[in-house]
């Protein structure tokens, strides 16, 4: 998605601007809606971990997870790309458990946690990780839980199995496109592409959703109240998911993705934002969320967290302050 993009984050040392970001921004209002692009709205791409709300839809819509008595903790977690942190795979061990499964049965594959204290606590023990510290064992976790609820086989991730045919239905669904196709994400589960505008639209479905309208809003609201309740199942100390809504409370869920995906759920606005950075940047992706969130009045544009990410400052080894972050104008124009 580099053709048209535009430029969003510059990055100063000193008088110099050493880098810029370019990307793509879709804000989707439930009823008006495409309100306001940048870029190419009309892109496609993989939403990658960004999606995860809309991967679990089908765990909550088939019965699945009321069969299995799964709390809004088990909900955020399947929405997550957690730390690894003991409070993630503590609560995997017992959700595999209660599923008379085992590590083994997931198809995430081995990746050592993000989070320091579990990593220190594995190389201290002279010990490796396993698959419940990879970032997306709660997703995999739904997937299995959904897997058995349905009958279907172990393998659980290939393309035409019950879950992912689930998966790709709803995804068509909400950003009411057929798919062009999927690649195959980090953690070996297929991940459906759409264009920009349409992620975009299914993030607004999710922020208009009203409880016991039908099964899938009443999915939609026990997701996105899932996530803003437990934010720190979603990604972890440190992470910006998790520290952005911490301030902003209950008024927005968020969720990042590889290469720089970013997407927002704003409930009192009946909006929903996707935004795209071409060249994969995460810092790039977090300053322009933050700055969208506060034109939207959800969080304090002051707030020092807010300010961490829209701003800085970008400090060296012996923290001393040696740049900035700028959001462009186009960015900083936008109002509601």
């Amino acid at each position: 998605m580099g053709v048209n993009a535009e430029r969003l984050v510059e990055v100063w040392r000193g008088d110099f601007c050493e880098s810029a970001h370019h990307g793509h921004v879709a804000v989707w209002h439930a009823d008006a809606g495409l309100i306001w692009e940048l870029g190419d709205a009309q892109g496609v791409i993989l939403p990658r971990s960004s999606s995860k709300m809309v991967q679990a839809l089908p765990l909550i819509e088939s019965g699945a997870a009321d069969a299995c008595g799964l709390t809004d903790a088990h909900l955020a977690l399947a929405c997550a790309s957690h730390q690894g942190a003991a409070v993630h795979t503590d609560m995997v061990t017992r959700w595999l458990a209660d599923l008379n499964l085992s590590e083994g049965d997931l198809r995430c594959g081995v990746q050592w946690p993000n989070d320091e204290p579990a990593r220190n606590d594995l190389i201290c023990a002279h010990c490796g990780p396993d698959q419940r510290h990879n970032n997306c064992s709660g997703k995999h976790s739904g997937f299995l839980t959904l897997s058995k609820h349905l009958g279907g086989g172990p393998e659980y991730i290939d393309p035409d199995h019950p879950v992912q045919r689930a998966v790709r239905a709803a995804w068509e669904d909400v950003t009411d496109e057929a798919t062009p196709g999927y690649g195959i994400d980090g953690c070996s589960a297929p991940n459906f592409a759409s264009s920009l505008a349409g992620f975009a639209r299914a993030l607004a479905m999710f922020a208009a959703a009203r409880d016991g309208a039908d099964a899938r809003q009443s999915a939609m609201v026990r997701l996105r109240n899932a996530m803003m309740a437990h934010p720190h199942l979603v990604a972890g100390e440190g992470r910006a998911c998790t520290r952005l809504m911490r301030v902003m409370g209950n008024r927005a869920a968020i969720k990042t993705g590889a290469e720089a995906v970013f997407a927002a759920i704003i409930p009192e606005h009946r909006i929903g934002v996707a935004l795209k950075i071409a060249d994969g940047s995460t810092r790039a992706s977090e300053a322009v969320i933050t700055q969208i969130l506060g034109a939207l009045g959800v969080i304090d544009p002051d707030d020092p967290v807010a300010q961490s990410y829209t701003t800085g400052p970008i400090r060296n080894w012996r923290k001393v302050e040696t740049g900035r972050y700028r959001v462009t104008d186009p960015v900083t124009r936008w109002r509601p």
